[in-house]
């Protein structure tokens, strides 16, 4: 089923009362959930959508409009009742600024290799080469973006190939990196605004540990392993997990999701 909501279109699949929203990162669209859904969908009803802008609508969408949708998606789909966060990349970081402005509608949060990411322990942390090499990616994208059109496009594609992206290349465009340049251009008003990740609800934080560099602070792992009802799982692999370790990333969110369930 189909639902369209502003500009977007919102797939749901599944069955059972909790609902599941699904929000994906660069250079990615809803289809990155596609084997996640086949997984949890006798289970729970799973909910997604491409996140505005990257395929269609205005050319950046800010922090607040983001928010605003999200609310809207959720009221709509889950009606009176909290639903499950499943967040990677850019979705954790537009994921966990809805699950602060409203803590009633989400009841928990899965989320995928981005943690504190906006945290000064985080860049404390970093040392010179990860900063460089966080810059020199992102601040490309950023231009990409801000570039445009075919050389944009191009752009893109360059740097998905270099970060092993599994997105198909025809797919990935330079619209897709708006969130880069709101981050480092304060495009769309930026996310200055964007509180530091403090969840109020359980939180399970799953990390590929095969990458030149963390998208969490060592403190902020410790934080959450002692959190009640929230845990921390690594796996041998890099970003994107939910491919690379479907079968045990799965699993793993199924046990978690089971133990976690309202009663």
């Amino acid at each position: 089923m189909t639902i369209h909501i502003q500009d977007s279109a919102v797939e749901v699949a599944g069955s059972g009362e909790e609902l599941i929203l699904m929000l994906h990162g660069w250079p990615d669209t809803l289809a990155l959930w596609d084997g996640t859904v086949d997984a949890l969908q006798a289970h729970y009803r799973c909910a997604r959508l491409t996140l505005p802008g990257f395929e269609s609508g205005p050319p950046a969408v800010s922090l607040d409009a983001m928010c605003s949708l999200l609310h809207q998606v959720v009221d709509h789909v889950s009606p009176g009742k909290a639903v499950t966060l499943l967040l990677h990349d850019w979705g954790c970081a537009f994921g966990y600024e809805f699950a602060m402005r409203h803590p009633k509608r989400v009841a928990r949060v899965v989320a995928l290799d981005v943690g504190d990411h906006n945290s000064p322990a985080l860049l404390r942390q970093w040392g010179l080469r990860e900063k460089l090499a966080v810059a020199v990616y992102q601040v490309w994208l950023a231009l990409a973006w801000k570039i445009g059109g075919a050389v944009g496009t191009s752009m893109t594609r360059i740097m998905a190939r270099a970060l092993r992206a599994p997105a198909p290349a025809a797919r990935i465009t330079h619209r897709m990196n708006f969130p880069y340049a709101m981050r480092w251009f304060g495009s769309a008003g930026g996310f200055a605004q964007a509180a530091q990740v403090q969840l109020p609800m359980p939180l399970l934080y799953v990390y590929g540990q095969r990458k030149p560099f963390m998208f969490h602070s060592q403190a902020w792992l410790e934080q959450v392993a002692q959190a009640p009802g929230s845990a921390v799982l690594a796996l041998p692999c890099g970003h994107w997990l939910m491919l690379d370790q479907a079968v045990t990333f799965h699993a793993a969110a199924l046990q978690w999701l089971a133990q976690s369930d309202a009663p």
